[in-house]
């Protein structure tokens, strides 16, 4: 810190030290300003890519993702060194450009945090489908089996029903000599030879649906692993055998009971059932407010700190420049304090100096000064407001100006006095 420094920090007191720290510190932050929006148009670039990327070539979406996020940047910048007022068409302009940069740039931004937020239910989906597909299989089979099973139940009783009539002879089938002959004659065994038929069917069929049942409990309880498996690749796999197996037993089954069962599902295959969200029209249809607000955000903060980078002075003013402003404003004489509780100034000559044909060139290149410096900010063709770090530059000159005169007055007394 310079000498002059530490002697105002002397006359000052504390005031001025608080005020010399408040001011590095928010210099530094406006420096930190910089990295922070280029960081954020890396990564919301990097997003903006990505999507893009999916429709056309790469190198082509490279291009065109620089240029949106240089647009972005850019007009943010314009917009805070821009007053709607002083110049409507330019700032609609801007405007427009900013919004449709900001739209190409979240709409692509989109499918990836969509594709993030999406994976887990899109993977949930897949399986619903897959559980779905096949339990309807099954319970048609299961359905169709409980029948034929209800069937063979009843043409077993009748069967049994049979053989004890024909041994008791009370079959209506047997001639009237031959009724009431009790006995295994050849009445009998020929519905005894039948009984055993069926009764054997009934066992190949218990059989047959018991391993069946055993499989459909296999390709379940493989499904299930599906979901907490840490391979998946091997767990589908798995899932696929077991299901063809439950599929080989059901037509074998449909040759036996001699009718035809429903017809397999066309399940997915593994790369299908791995496969990555692809870009569409399902992404809106199926809108994620997470997925959006995540690529907007990204998006937002970059404008947000862009225009407040610009909105403050991108640096300070030297000693000579801070003399030749402070001198330049003095000779302006309208000001007011506005809606924004902004100091606001007449830039325009008066009549008076119309009348006198005053020459304002000085004054009004330091207002140029100012405002290309952030120091001042334009409401309209004919006014300006002070910007809130115009007000120290300004106060410290007054300061020092009273402190002028004061030693002025001193010294001229004192000179009197010694007269």
């Amino acid at each position: 810190m310079k000498t002059s420094e530490f002697s105002k920090i002397r006359a000052s007191g504390v005031g001025y030290l608080i005020n010399s720290i408040q001011t590095l510190f928010v210099g530094m932050l406006r420096i930190w300003t910089i990295p922070i929006v280029l960081m954020l148009s890396v990564a919301s670039g990097f997003t903006t890519y990505y999507g893009l990327s999916h429709f056309i070539t790469p190198w082509i979406a490279l291009v065109i993702t620089i240029a949106i996020q240089s647009i972005i940047v850019i007009c943010s910048l314009e917009i805070a060194g821009i007053h709607w007022q002083a110049n409507r068409m330019r700032y609609f302009a801007v405007v427009c450009s900013l919004f449709i940069a900001l739209s190409a740039s979240v709409s692509f931004s989109y499918f990836k945090f969509y594709e993030i937020s999406e994976h887990d239910t899109q993977h949930i989906n897949r399986l619903n489908q897959i559980r779905t597909d096949i339990k309807t299989y099954v319970d048609r089979v299961l359905t169709i089996k409980a029948e034929v099973l209800k069937q063979q139940r009843a043409d077993m009783e009748k069967a049994s029903l049979e053989v004890s009539q024909a041994y008791f002879g009370t079959h209506p089938q047997i001639v009237e000599g031959y009724k009431q002959q009790v006995g295994e004659g050849p009445f009998w065994k020929h519905y005894n030879q039948i009984y055993l038929e069926k009764k054997q069917q009934q066992a190949k069929f218990d059989d047959d649906f018991s391993a069946l049942d055993k499989d459909i409990q296999k390709l379940q309880a493989s499904i299930n692993d599906l979901d907490v498996a840490a391979n998946i690749e091997n767990a589908y796999y798995a899932m696929l055998k077991n299901f063809q197996s439950v599929q080989l037993k059901i037509n074998l089954l449909s040759g036996n009971i001699g009718q035809s069962l429903p017809e397999a599902p066309l399940l997915m295959t593994y790369k299908q059932f791995t496969a990555d969200v692809q870009p569409s029209a399902a992404m809106w249809s199926e809108f994620s407010l997470f997925a959006f607000v995540c690529a907007a955000m990204v998006d937002f903060f970059t404008v947000l700190l862009s225009y407040r980078l610009e909105f403050t002075a991108p640096g300070p003013l030297t000693a000579e420049e801070e003399e030749l402003v402070f001198e330049c404003l003095r000779q302006f004489t309208e000001f007011r304090i506005n809606k924004n509780d902004e100091l606001e100034m007449i830039i325009e000559k008066t009549e008076l100096e119309r009348a006198r044909r005053y020459s304002d060139w000085s004054r009004m290149f330091a207002v140029g000064l100012l405002l290309n410096r952030g120091f001042l900010r334009k409401i309209d063709d004919k006014t300006v407001e002070f910007a809130p770090n115009l007000y120290p530059l300004i106060a410290e000159k007054m300061g020092d100006k009273i402190s002028r005169l004061k030693a002025e007055s001193i010294l001229s007394k004192q000179a009197n006095a010694d007269e």
